[in-house]
């Protein structure tokens, strides 16, 4: 029988008597269809952290405290959606919302069969239905974020799956990472947003990460580093088969550490993986494995959840592994060990995961949504 925890390089990661971060579960919404993208921000004004949600046909808010859903847009193209992107973006208290839709991973040619950006038009009362502003959009588009530039204005980076006219991952084109700027002054004009490419390096690509206007995207060919405002052609990846030990076998999820990056492989994989810089040798990784026991994991995180100045791993994913379970696990590293301990063991068939402070505690809780478990939970974080 395979082992449930994966030994390498000399890093073992155990389940003792938990000392790390502790959660208490509380589900506030048991109807979610798939759940598809997290985001969090304060969608009305009043200091306080929403919650909003992708889901199939509809996007939503979920008003702090007590959770209200408020639905945003509703069936704004004939297909699913896929993603939202929520940041105060022009100082006034308030998130600005990007979403995308018409999922249709398939077809990677036709713009208006696959794929959609759109900024959402803030009503006067938030609380009614947003106006669907459409953008200039690639096809098969995946993930979205807002990202500050060198100057601290946002832009909108937009990931989408597939490089256009690709098949199976394979073609000439690799992936347009692209990025919107839209004037402040115009928001609902799709003509007052500006946009551009800062990126091929990667050929399917599935998610990335920010840290600090910096981007790591994670694909099937490695890791891209790119910095928001950088518009240089040429092969970006940071980390790739041919300088990471063992070779890196491509990557769903990235999330940027302190002193490690953090991933999921390989594309919806089982492999909880973290890289670290092999001391001395320049762009050399040292690739660890902590788990094989996913099964398409689809959300990851890194954050001081313990208020101890240690950074922990939050890793959710979305279908049964071997011993039959779906969830979320969090690691802690302790000296050159990791030890894993069950946030939700089997009430969260995990799709997308977020960090926030919601309750104004000054201790990071999490936001999952489910994909097969139908819900939306935020797990508070109890921390002494």
């Amino acid at each position: 029988m395979k082992s449930r925890f994966a030994v390498f390089c000399c890093l073992l990661v155990v389940t003792k008597v938990y000392s790390g971060p502790k959660f208490e579960r509380e589900v506030i919404d048991d109807k979610v269809l798939v759940g598809y993208g997290v985001a969090v921000g304060d969608v009305d004004g009043d200091g306080k952290e929403d919650i909003l949600l992708a889901d199939k046909r509809h996007f939503s808010w979920y008003k702090n405290p007590g959770w209200e859903e408020f639905v945003l847009a509703r069936n704004i193209t004939l297909r699913d959606n896929v993603c939202i992107a929520a940041q105060d973006i022009d100082g006034d208290g308030k998130v600005e919302i990007a979403v995308g839709a018409r999922w249709n991973p398939g077809n990677t040619v036709e713009r208006m069969a696959s794929g959609s950006v759109h900024y959402l038009e803030r009503p006067e009362d938030p609380k009614k239905f947003w106006n669907p502003v459409e953008l200039y959009h690639d096809p098969t588009i995946h993930r979205m974020r807002w990202v500050p530039g060198a100057d601290n204005a946002y832009r909108l980076v937009v990931l989408p799956l597939h490089g256009i006219g690709n098949k199976k991952g394979e073609g000439e084109n690799g992936v347009n990472v692209r990025v919107y700027q839209p004037d402040l002054r115009w928001l609902a004009q799709s003509r007052a947003w500006s946009h551009e490419v800062i990126d091929r390096s990667l050929h399917v690509t599935h998610n990335f990460d920010n840290d600090r206007g910096t981007l790591y995207i994670g694909g099937a060919e490695g890791i891209v580093r790119r910095h928001v405002s950088d518009t240089t052609e040429g092969d970006a990846r940071l980390i790739h088969p041919d300088n990471s030990t063992p070779p890196t076998r491509g990557v769903g999820e990235v999330r940027k550490g302190n002193d490690f990056i953090a991933a999921i492989e390989p594309l919806h994989g089982n492999d909880l993986v973290t890289y670290t810089e092999i001391e001395g040798e320049k762009n050399q990784w040292t690739r660890t494995l902590l788990t094989d026991q996913l099964s398409e994991g689809h959300a990851l995180a890194v954050a001081d959840l313990a208020g101890d100045e240690a950074e922990e791993i939050v890793a959710g994913w979305r279908k049964s592994n071997e011993a039959g379970d779906t969830g979320i696990k969090i690691f802690s590293q302790t000296g050159d060990s990791w030890e894993s301990h069950w946030i939700d063991q089997n009430g969260m068939a995990t799709e997308d995961l977020k960090l926030a402070d919601l309750d104004g505690d000054g201790k990071l809780d999490i936001i999952a949504a489910g994909r097969a478990s139908n819900n939306l939970v935020i797990y508070w974080n109890r921390s002494e």
